[in-house]
């Protein structure tokens, strides 16, 4: 079955809104408690190196990355800020030696909110096509 959204069916748009609801969440409350400063942020922040005076700055930047994400007519404005914010995130772990599970977590995160993207947009989906047109598999 097919929605109106040019050719995307109701499942995969669903699945989309779903992946992307999981990707906001999360970077809603990590943006939120970085702009609030609560004390384990900032103590998790000063260890990767980074001032405490610059952590606010931080959280709103991810807040403002994530509105542009989940405004439809923007999202894909939002996914390549929130892809950088988050490359930001990866390089700062492997600098700090944070260990595996840190530094893969944001690829995780910007994965998730691509996916859910390619998902409910079509426009995305020809970008990045899953299967080459000139050449069969």
């Amino acid at each position: 079955m097919q929605s109106e959204t040019n050719g995307i069916s109701k499942g995969a748009l669903w699945a989309g809104r779903i992946l992307g609801g999981f990707a906001v969440l999360f970077l809603v409350m990590d943006g939120a408690m970085k702009s609030m400063k609560l004390a384990l942020v900032v103590e998790a922040t000063t260890k990767l190196g980074y001032p405490e005076s610059t952590i606010a700055g931080i959280g709103v930047t991810l807040l403002a990355c994530t509105l542009i994400y989940v405004i439809p007519r923007t999202s894909f404005l939002g996914a390549i800020l929130l892809t950088g914010y988050l490359g930001g995130a990866v390089a700062t772990n492997v600098r700090a030696g944070t260990g595996w599970f840190n530094t893969l977590f944001p690829v995780g995160m910007a994965s998730l909110a691509w996916i859910s993207l390619w998902l409910r947009d079509y426009r995305v989906r020809e970008l990045t096509p899953l299967v080459s047109r000139t050449h069969p598999l």
